[in-house]
């Protein structure tokens, strides 16, 4: 398959650049793979849809205020997005100038001290800061959050709750889990009492997660990599609900690529943790995750084709011109999709 093949036109009204008044208060297009059914509902339908012996997956990773505005010694303003913290004054990031500064340059940020760049990796800046505050607590303190790069506006304080999820303990993303963000106190209950279980496993979401493939072949596109931790308490989860007859669901396709990721041939999860750069395209075979909540993804996206690899490349992409027909929000702050059961690899691709 081609780049091309995963493009559509979304008008740009539909766009979701602020959150809703509620978490829970979205829409939710939810897909019957085995009937090609689509039904228009709402998120506080998701919990009537589960069963009780499921497993809901949760990403808990917590986004931290990874961007700083400052100026470099020459005084040119300078954009600077934390793509990873590497050490308790160290990190990777992304610098944004009107020229690259150089190795041994300071970077001053506003309020928020200093940084000397000390060489580079690839794409990503190496960055020490100076004095003895923790890197974590300095953007904590002086950070603003690392909105998507279609929402072209400053962060609000409504955004330092929202684009973060209820559930949020392991500092480390710089970008949402995002189909995470429509669970409030109140869903999480009635998931509960339904007696659905959950599990959480981490995956730091990377900037990378925006970024379309440039190249025209997928197998030519070169994967971002991130960290991910898959616990043995999750993989013994998972094997009491495969005993139980039960569905594993993952919440987002970040939950998705790290269940994938710790699986064997076999389909069974082992513990693990380090970097994946796991790039899921029609075709694929899944091994552990039975049903799939997400969001609307744009266009050409890593993501939209995972989507496709799991619920078949004409159903997705005839569920997102109806979703486009109907008005949905997309993206981040958008409205959701719940895909009940995934296709057979056979179906995926066109």
């Amino acid at each position: 398959m081609r780049r091309a093949d995963f493009h559509y036109q979304l008008p740009e009204a539909q766009i979701a650049l602020h959150p809703g008044e509620e978490r829970s208060a979205s829409r939710l297009l939810c897909l019957n793979t085995a009937q090609d059914e689509l039904s228009d509902c709402v998120f506080t339908d998701l919990p009537g849809m589960l069963r009780p012996e499921d497993l809901l997956v949760f990403n808990d990773t917590r986004v931290i205020p990874a961007r700083l505005f400052g100026r470099k010694q020459s005084g040119g303003r300078i954009e600077v997005l934390v793509e990873r913290i590497t050490g308790p004054h160290e990190v990777l990031a992304h610098v944004r100038a009107s020229k690259s500064p150089q190795p041994g340059s300071l970077l001053h940020f506003n309020g928020a001290g200093s940084a000397r760049v000390t060489g580079r990796s690839d794409d990503l800046f190496r960055l020490e800061f100076n004095g003895r505050q923790a890197v974590l607590e300095l953007l904590e303190q002086h950070g603003h959050v690392p909105l998507p790069p279609y929402i072209k506006r400053e962060d609000a304080a409504a955004d330092h709750a929202r684009y973060q999820t209820i559930y949020a303990r392991r500092p480390g993303a710089v970008a949402a889990p995002t189909a995470g963000l429509h669970f409030d106190e109140k869903i999480m209950q009635q998931i509960a009492a339904r007696g659905v279980a959950t599990a959480f496993v981490t995956l730091h979401v990377g900037a990378g997660t925006f970024q379309p493939v440039r190249v025209d072949r997928l197998e030519d596109h070169v994967m971002h990599r991130e960290y991910f931790e898959v616990s043995e308490e999750v993989c013994e989860q998972i094997a009491a609900t495969r005993q139980r007859g039960g569905r594993v669901v993952a919440v987002g396709t970040t939950a998705v690529r790290s269940l994938e990721a710790a699986s064997a041939e076999s389909g069974v999860p082992h513990p693990c943790q380090g970097e994946t750069d796991l790039f899921i395209t029609p075709g694929y075979r899944f091994r552990c995750v039975d049903a799939l909540l997400t969001n609307f993804h744009l266009p050409e996206s890593t993501l939209l084709m995972l989507v496709c690899a799991f619920a078949g490349y004409h159903r997705v992409m005839s569920a997102y011109h109806h979703a486009i027909e109907q008005g949905y929000r997309f993206y981040s702050y958008g409205d959701a999709m719940f895909i009940a059961s995934r296709t057979a690899p056979g179906e995926a691709a066109p």
